[in-house]
């Protein structure tokens, strides 16, 4: 049976979504951007910043779950502007500093609110 994961302490859905499902022992979140939970806005204005953001309504959202990061198994990061690849890294990697997950990152067209950096996970309650 799935269950529907929704922290007050990350952004609300802004479109016909969850924030994370979670179903067999796994927990599924949507991409998230870097939206302040309160005013719904974009905050930072560089990509450290906005990745700063970014994993802060992660953690949120998997906290809801009761999973941390250290649970997570795979990560799909999407940036604007694959110049930003190393700085995204590097704040990044603070959150996955040992058994990082699988992860792929691609560059896209455009996201969100023109977000610079959007970032889903996939975690197991194991």
């Amino acid at each position: 049976m799935k269950k529907v994961i929704q922290s007050m302490l990350a952004p609300e859905a802004i479109g016909p979504y969850s924030q994370a499902i979670e179903i067999n022992g796994m927990v599924f979140t949507s991409g998230q951007i870097p939206l302040n939970p309160k005013t719904g806005e974009i905050v930072g204005a560089t990509i450290e910043e906005q990745t700063e953001q970014v994993m802060q309504n992660l953690k949120a959202v998997l906290a809801q779950a009761s999973v941390g990061m250290d649970h997570v198994v795979k990560a799909t990061c999407y940036l604007a502007d694959l110049a930003d690849f190393a700085a995204f890294n590097a704040v990044y990697g603070k959150y996955f500093a040992q058994n990082a997950p699988a992860r792929s990152c691609v560059q896209v067209a455009a996201l969100p609110k023109g977000a610079k950096v959007e970032v889903e996970l996939v975690a197991t309650k194991a």
